[in-house]
């Protein structure tokens, strides 16, 4: 199968996979939240940070080193399989033995019983990581979809069923090792690789020696990234820390989704031409003003219309997370930019220059935090705003550097879609108050149609006007998708 072929089979895979799981998990969310308190999403929320660091620890750098290493081997993978397993058995301790530390922090005993259980999880995944990883490595995302719907499907029953008879926040830790165990059991059942009884310490200290620095980059990025959780959690109440986490998880719906499905088929595909420096700079550059093409106009839409969006999905009791939500929506616009500009930074093997990168990075995050921490809860999130950018101007230099695609080419390409985004977000916010105030339709599955449906034809008849490249790109794709199986 040619390259074209198997970025675009992977992307068809991948689609289906992100959007059916997480359909699943919205649809989940939602039931979820209209049986739990807040509070209860917010106790989840404050551990966040220790399972991601946890989960960073495990071994997701050994597994991106083995991705771009060309034909790896048994000992390869079993002894990163090794040390993945020993690993995660010691960070699970660890966190076991410090949990009552993390409740006394957070003034929520509660906590101590949670973390010791959730954190089952590490050890759970370390078992499979290096089958999930073989998958991966060879595109072989139509097999992670039949591994991960049946999981999900289960563990979300079990967890609505918990919260429904009242088990409150427990609904939502028993539904995580369900299906984190289900899938785990599967990918063993279905992958063709075993570990064998071999640990080549040649092998290690070459993953190790690649992979440590990107470890170290995710456990920073994920302490970095649940930095406002923390805070929130620490000076404000549970309860606020709930809406910020639901805000922010509803603001990552499409943007994750979009990143994940062209991120899990662009670094094994980077990978593969690391070294055609004019292919890379191509095929990044229309990857990011298509993703612009569709993240730009689906923020500005959820951004106007957060109001009706989240009653109508969360109910009343959600809407203190409306404030929160619409500057999260500007927060994520960027996000998908950063993971591809910092993707060709990994596959040229400067995970070295990754891990400097996110250092820097993150003392600006404490300057502007300190700056903005007594502005409350807004300015915070506002401060993330501007986080954005400095790390969008960061990340695109050393892009430049590497494949000749520079920060003013990259803001070139993006900023038509941004500027329509904008204007077509403008007049559907004229649009809705108008139907809300002047009309007397104040029902919520009213305003999103209309608007959607206006902020839809508006955003696609400005692009075709201005001849954006991303429509005819978008519409090959689509029409490419009835060939994959040939």
């Amino acid at each position: 199968m040619s390259l074209r072929k198997q970025a675009l089979s992977g992307v068809f895979w991948t689609s289906i996979q992100q959007f059916s799981t997480q359909g699943i998990s919205f649809v989940v969310s939602i039931i979820l939240a209209r049986l739990l308190l807040p509070s209860e999403f917010g106790l989840i929320a404050l551990i966040g940070v220790f399972i991601g660091i946890g989960s960073a620890l495990v071994g997701s750098g050994l597994s991106q080193s083995l991705i771009r290493t060309t034909d790896p081997d048994d000992e390869d993978f079993s002894t990163v399989f090794f040390f993945n397993l020993g690993g995660s058995i010691v960070i699970y301790l660890i966190i076991f033995f410090s949990a009552p530390l993390i409740a006394l922090f957070y003034k929520e005993a509660i906590l101590t019983l949670l973390i010791r259980v959730y954190s089952v999880i590490f050890i759970i995944n370390a078992f499979s990581t290096i089958q999930n990883t073989i998958l991966l490595k060879n595109l072989d995302f139509k097999r992670q979809l039949i591994v991960s719907i049946p999981s999900l499907i289960i563990g979300s029953v079990i967890g609505i069923t918990l919260a429904y008879n009242g088990f409150g926040v427990w609904s939502l830790v028993w539904n995580s090792i369900v299906q984190s165990s289900l899938m785990a059991i599967q990918l063993w059942y279905w992958s063709k690789w075993k570990p064998k009884w071999v640990f080549s310490k040649e092998k290690f200290k070459y993953h190790f020696g690649y992979g440590f620095k990107l470890t170290i980059s995710s456990i920073i990025d994920t302490f970095f990234n649940n930095a406002y959780t923390i805070i929130i959690g620490k000076f404000f109440t549970t309860a606020q820390v709930g809406f910020y986490n639901r805000a922010d998880s509803l603001k990552q719906l499409p943007v994750t989704n979009i990143t994940q499905i062209i991120n899990k088929v662009t670094f094994p595909l980077f990978a593969s031409i690391k070294d055609d420096d004019v292919r890379l700079k191509e095929i990044n550059k229309k990857i990011m003003k298509m993703v612009i093409f569709i993240v730009a106009p689906t923020l500005a839409l959820m951004l106007v219309l957060a109001e009706p969006l989240i009653s109508l999905l969360l109910g009343e009791k959600w809407m203190p997370a409306v404030p929160y939500f619409k500057i999260l929506c500007l927060n994520g616009l960027l996000f998908p930019i950063h993971s591809y500009n910092l993707n060709i930074l990994k596959v040229k093997g400067r995970s070295d220059l990754f891990l400097k990168l996110e250092i820097v990075k993150k003392i600006i995050i404490i300057v502007v935090i300190a700056c903005t921490f007594q502005l409350g809860i807004d300015g915070l999130l506002y401060g993330s705003v501007l986080l954005s950018l400095i790390s969008f101007f960061i990340n695109s230099y050393y892009t430049g550097k590497f494949i000749n695609y520079n920060t003013i080419e990259q803001i070139k390409d993006i900023i038509p879609a941004v500027i329509i985004a904008f204007f077509m977000g403008l007049i559907v916010h004229f649009a809705d108050k108008g139907l809300k105030y002047q009309m007397g339709y104040d029902i919520d599955i009213v305003r999103l149609l209309v608007g959607s449906v206006i902020g839809s034809l508006l955003y696609l008849t400005f692009s075709y006007m201005i001849k954006l490249s991303s429509i005819s790109e978008l519409l090959m794709i689509l029409h490419k998708k009835r060939n994959l199986k040939s």
